[in-house]
């Protein structure tokens, strides 16, 4: 195991606990869990805790302590982390409240968090703020109160800021083997990235999981992902703060669509950490990849003995990155022979209850399923109550499960559609076995999704540095739509020829020059078409002076060449995330921004095969492949155009706020396309 500066305080072989009840709390929870290492009670006052001699203060212990549970009140929390820095200790939970997650109670709350964070210099502090960590494998609490974990040999991290969801995660009744729980608390030094990235190098870690309220430090993630892609131990992070941001005031389209919590899903994808949105969906991942680690694929097999089940499990994967594709042509004489003429074979399989009871006909059947080169194999079996019913037959075709998956080598898991469904001493007797015991169905196609779309990520190259540029102070301009054009054509984007004009005589006689038809447009206005600023298919001069008088007013007129009818419209956009700075947007353009919500974000920089998928990934893709006869679009002009313009935000990363080209016009194939709108924002 490499070293960690965390590593004293995550598996401290001493531990000092300052304080009173919560103090006695840590001692009597090493206790339960049976800590082997010594443990240093620190009272002013008393002579003795739980049988231990107690230190009047830090300077009587014996050393330095590994690790410090300092349970005193806010202003001796500082003075006390500053003498375990001295001393020379491992680390330090800081219970206390009443830092900066309190101004606005206490004035002087941030002012106390900075002087927490000075008074530790080197040594690791946990919070302030929160309840501490428990070591399940060497039995090593801090941690103040009751909790549900055992000690086990191997098992998940799991990481929160919210020392209350940590308490009710360890109480989880679903079989999953918890190595570490941690709580963060303030993150005043210690975040929860910098744990799991320390947490990942103990060999008994299996996978992490991540309850996060925000992501302060960009470089850190993407540490953290690539911790995880060479250790070969996935994270999965279930982020709360999902409503939109309030960006629909903004001048662009693209503000609209590119809300903080997309920019989050399209960064973790990027990076390979795992997403989802609850508690359950969290703990049945770290199930699957505890036994299972990311799988190789998205497809998986269902069986189970009933029809109703089967189609609740059809129904749970639509929409979802999962497929349950078709047996193989190999599978159908066995799976016919085993379970009777009167079972249709397919995926999902109700294999009825020909089989039920019968050990040796279940194993063959399963085997049969479990080798059609399936990701994932599950098995749909809801257990009985324990204290009215009788479990055994249920219990065959666990055994059943676990022969076949012996025998197969295959991934295998058993589902409860019912959390209460799936008894803890069965799911403990399954996962020990490598049998997936999961509960829930959504959930469980979930953790497919998540746990597949991890091993998608790590089968391809690790990705480019994320663009992490930190935006200019200055004045924000908005160019106009011909400055922009400018702009982004000097960086081999397409765009229509155009003319300026400042009147509606010298407007029509710039169309003059380009030739009709021409389309006009009023600069300097936002929203053009909702504000009567753009006039199309204009065919004589006259047309074009009446429509420019008519025109709101405004710094000018852009008078361009009309462009042929496309085959389909993008729009490609950035914006600033304050979290995670420029990414790009590309989605259905023109009328349709809001309306069809076809949008995917690309965190930059941006390769053209990333490009290429993510335009792939649109409904507005079955137009350019060529929709039911209709020509097909200039698909490669397109991503040299998004290219571009992806080259144009990382280039002006430092002063570009907004980037809106809408729509980018994809003509018909070898004909190209063309950027008929465009707006930019920059700093001064």
């Amino acid at each position: 195991m490499t070293s960690s500066p965390l590593d004293r305080l995550l598996r401290p072989q001493t531990i000092a606990v300052f304080g009173g009840r919560e103090a006695r709390r840590v001692i009597e929870q090493c206790d339960r869990m049976s800590f082997a290492g010594e443990i240093w009670p620190v009272h002013p006052k008393l002579d003795e805790v739980l049988g231990r001699p107690c230190y009047r203060s830090l300077s009587d212990l014996p050393a330095a302590p590994d690790a410090a549970f300092v349970g005193v009140n806010r202003t001796l929390t500082v003075e006390i982390v500053r003498g375990l820095s001295r001393a020379g200790a491992g680390g330090a939970v800081c219970y206390a409240s009443g830092f900066s997650e309190a101004t606005a109670e206490l004035a002087d709350g941030a002012e106390l968090q900075q002087a927490l964070v000075e008074a530790a210099g080197d040594m690791p502090i946990l919070g302030p703020n929160c309840y501490g960590l428990i070591n399940g494998l060497d039995g090593a609490l801090l941690w103040p109160d009751q909790h549900g974990m055992q000690r086990t040999e191997r098992g998940v991290a799991i990481l929160t800021q919210s020392s209350n969801i940590a308490i009710n995660l360890t109480m989880q009744t679903r079989g999953l083997p918890i190595a570490y729980m941690v709580t963060a608390g303030n993150q005043a030094q210690t975040s929860l990235a910098d744990i799991a990235c320390a947490l990942m190098e103990d060999p008994r870690v299996t996978a992490v999981g991540l309850h996060v309220e925000g992501f302060g430090d960009l470089a850190s993630l993407e540490r953290l992902a690539a911790i995880a892609r060479k250790s070969r131990k996935p994270v999965v992070v279930l982020k709360v703060g999902k409503s939109e941001q309030a960006r629909h005031a903004a001048v662009s389209h693209t503000a609209s669509l590119a809300g903080s919590d997309a920019v989050a899903d399209a960064v973790l994808t990027r990076l390979g950490l795992g997403r989802v949105q609850s508690l359950p969906a969290l703990l049945e991942t770290l199930k699957l990849l505890h036994v299972a680690g990311p799988l190789v694929s998205h497809s998986i097999s269902s069986m189970s003995c009933s029809g109703g089940e089967a189609s609740l499990m059809a129904d749970a994967a639509a929409g979802r990155n999962v497929e349950f594709a078709a047996l193989q042509p190999q599978q159908l004489p066995r799976l016919r022979r085993v379970l009777g003429e009167m079972v249709t074979l397919s995926n999902p399989l109700d294999y009825h209850t020909f089989v039920w009871g019968d050990v040796a006909r279940q194993s063959e059947a399963f085997s049969a399923m479990f080798e059609g080169g399936y990701a994932l194999n599950l098995v749909v079996l809801d257990f009985p109550r324990g204290d009215r019913c009788d479990a055994a037959e249920w219990s065959m075709t666990a055994d059943a499960v676990v022969a076949a998956a012996s025998a197969t080598g295959a991934r295998a898991g058993i589902l409860a559609t019912l959390p209460e469904n799936m008894p803890e001493p069965v799911a403990d007797r399954l996962m020990a076995n490598g049998i997936v015991a999961f509960s829930g169905i959504d959930e469980t196609i979930i953790a497919v999704e998540v746990a597949a779309g991890i091993g998608r990520a790590w089968d391809l190259p690790p990705p480019l540095p994320l663009l992490d540029v930190p935006c200019m102070d200055g004045e924000i301009e908005t160019l106009t739509e011909a400055d922009a054009k400018t702009e982004l054509a000097a960086c081999g984007l397409p765009v229509p020829w155009g003319l300026q004009a400042f009147s509606p005589r010298e407007a029509a006689e710039q169309a003059e020059r380009l030739g009709f038809p021409v389309v006009l447009k009023a600069l300097g206005v936002a929203h053009k078409t909702e504000a009567g600023a753009v006039a199309l298919n204009l065919r004589n001069s006259e047309a074009v002076a009446n429509a420019a008088a008519a025109m709101p007013p405004n710094a000018g007129y852009l008078v361009e060449k009309m462009i042929d009818p496309p085959v389909a419209e993008l729009i490609v956009g950035a914006i600033r995330d304050p979290i995670f700075g420029l990414s790009l947007t590309l989605g259905a353009g023109g009328i349709f921004v809001e309306l069809l919500e076809d949008s995917t974000i690309l965190p930059l920089p941006a390769t053209k095969t990333e490009i290429h998928a993510a335009i792939s990934r649109l409904k507005l893709a079955k137009l350019i492949y060529g929709y039911r006869g209709r020509p097909k679009g200039d698909l490669e002009a397109a991503v040299d155009a998004v290219s571009a313009a992806a080259d144009y935000v990382v280039r002006n990363a430092a002063c570009l706020e907004e980037l809106d080209i809408n729509p980018l016009m994809v003509l018909p194939e070898g004909r190209g396309v063309a950027a008929v709108d465009a707006l930019i924002r920059r700093r001064r």
